[in-house]
């Protein structure tokens, strides 16, 4: 295997962040390839980096909302505007990074070629899903997305993917639907952190009392895995917050929330107050909802010296940081790391052994 040269015809060592990827000029310094304006997508790979044929797509809920909306006619989603406009990103990005939200998604594939200096574990030709957002991943597309409508966050397609040194994968599991473990690593990052933030509540406050948990968006997919979690953790209460009945009943039928609250979050009052008649305020409130405005509520419908999870790629962070300090709110507010060691194999845990979790999922699907 030869190392890629660049257009002048010198070689240039990887960097296991993807660095030697960034095409960025911008007269700043570098940039790590999430950052990056536009990333180098050739096919030929680096020694530490592995190539993967794409097979599905999935796009990130707050962008592909933000896609839906943009492109919506007399309130009819144009999905063909919205597929030119993902090939139009990924043309020019060399990633799908939508340029609005700063997001992107995971894709499922098949790993086609390995640098002899990979520390992935991967083989050739084992079924994966990418753990690392598309945001900094080198994408190119070679089918036109045709297979797609542009109506779905899950877009089949062809074409190739690359993974850096630092890059993360899971085999796909023999005993579940594709489609199925793709939805569920696409947000494996929530109920794992939430796990451990709802585990630790106790130890870290010298008390034996376990924790009041909300989760807003709890009838979605990284909201419905955030209540399994909760509860699997040892919640005191969990408390499920939804946009309108619809949810609710479903949520209700999957037995994951102690209650289910109906609010619309990006109302602060209506939320607190959703909460606060549901057993609350929460301890730890999780926020999983991909529209922007919520932050406030969220704040507010969390207890003195409470915890504030931000899952939503939709959240403006100074939004949460100024609004905390206008409310006068002691609370801590974290950020939700997409990844927490063992992220993925504890989401499928919590998918088998919960049959109301998996009935919202295959009902998405």
């Amino acid at each position: 295997m030869s190392v890629p040269v660049t257009e002048s015809g010198t070689t240039t060592a990887s960097d296991p962040t993807g660095l030697h990827r960034v095409l960025d000029d911008s007269g700043r310094g570098r940039v790590l390839p999430q950052a990056a304006g536009r990333l180098d997508a050739r096919r030929e790979i680096w020694p530490d980096e592995v190539r993967v044929r794409v097979e599905t797509l999935n796009l990130d809920a707050a962008s592909f909302r933000q896609l839906e909306d943009k492109h919506t006619v007399g309130g009819r989603p144009d999905g063909d505007a919205v597929r030119r406009e993902v090939l139009e990103i990924v043309a020019e990005r060399g990633k799908m990074q939508n340029p609005v939200t700063g997001s992107g998604g995971m894709l499922i594939g098949t790993v086609e070629e390995i640098g002899p200096a990979s520390t992935l574990g991967l083989a050739v030709g084992d079924h994966v899903a990418t753990l690392v957002s598309l945001s900094l991943t080198p994408l190119v597309i070679e089918d036109g997305l045709r297979g797609w409508d542009g109506l779905h966050e899950r877009v089949p397609a062809d074409g190739y993917a690359i993974l850096f040194g630092r890059s993360i994968a899971a085999r796909i599991p023999d005993d579940l639907d594709p489609a199925l473990s793709l939805s569920v690593m696409d947000v494996c990052g929530a109920p794992a952190l939430t796990a451990r933030i709802v585990h630790d509540w106790s130890r870290l406050r010298a008390t034996d009392e376990k924790p009041v948990v909300a989760v807003i968006g709890g009838a979605g997919k990284s909201g419905s895995l955030s209540l399994a979690a909760a509860r699997r953790e040892g919640a005191a209460r969990t408390i499920g917050v939804v946009p309108h009945e619809g949810e609710a009943a479903l949520l209700r039928d999957a037995g994951l929330a102690d209650e289910v609250a109906v609010a619309d979050a990006r109302d602060p009052i209506a939320l607190r107050d959703a909460v606060t008649a549901a057993g609350g305020p929460a301890d730890i409130t999780v926020v999983c909802v991909d529209v922007p405005g919520c932050e406030g509520g969220a704040i507010l419908a969390t207890a003195e010296q409470g915890t504030v999870i931000f899952f939503s790629m939709a959240t403006s962070f100074s939004a949460a940081a100024l609004g905390a300090e206008g409310l006068a709110a002691d609370v801590t507010m974290l950020v939700g790391n997409g990844y927490t060691p063992g992220h993925a194999a504890y989401a499928m845990e919590l998918l088998r052994e919960s049959d109301g979790v998996r009935r919202l999922f295959e009902r998405r699907l």
